[in-house]
């Protein structure tokens, strides 16, 4: 027995291609979107020429498109928001790349630095916004693809009355999964 594991593996694995995977071309699973949003995160020559900041409104830029899914780049100047919305039938996944934003659910305040990812489900409702002095920069995966984006009134949004909650200082590896 080897002294440093209990375990031996007989023969090369790598040997018997039938048992391994093919790698998957496109994002099937949570994981491969949260994977792909890192992945684009950690390239800013992908996105960070792109980027541009609108006083007026938010601006936002179709980043990518796959089979089932889209990456959407948009920036944030202090005090713009989404307004409560949902996603319809999209999951997603919302990766801060640059700055900082609060999220808002009925369940309380989220501040979200720069690496912070949540994902979420189809019905999730909650409002995003840039109440930092700093413009902001996110990264959004919709699977399948955003085809609606219902807004709810405010008054949707029910007061918690708790302390808020934060992401601020986050390994980048870390996620939050919320559901409706």
């Amino acid at each position: 027995m080897n002294s440093d594991s209990d375990l031996q593996i007989a023969g090369d694995i790598l040997e018997v291609p039938h048992l391994l995977q093919a790698p998957r071309e496109h994002p099937a699973t949570v994981a491969d979107f949260v994977g792909l949003a890192r992945s684009i995160a950690a390239d800013r020559s992908e996105w960070e020429h792109l980027v541009r900041y609108d006083a007026t409104t938010r601006w936002y830029h179709r980043l990518r498109t796959g089979p089932g899914y889209e990456v959407w780049l948009l920036s944030w100047v202090p005090g713009q928001g989404s307004g409560l919305h949902d996603h319809g039938r999209s999951s997603g996944v919302l990766t801060v790349l640059e700055g900082a934003l609060t999220e808002r659910t009925e369940r309380g305040t989220r501040a979200l630095a720069a690496g912070a990812q949540r994902v979420f489900a189809p019905g999730y409702v909650h409002e995003v916004v840039n109440d930092a002095l700093e413009p902001a920069i996110s990264l959004h995966v919709y699977y399948p693809g955003l085809t609606e984006m219902p807004m709810l009134p405010q008054s949707q949004l029910r007061s918690t009355g708790g302390t808020p909650m934060t992401c601020a200082g986050r390994e980048a590896h870390e996620i939050d999964v919320v559901t409706a």
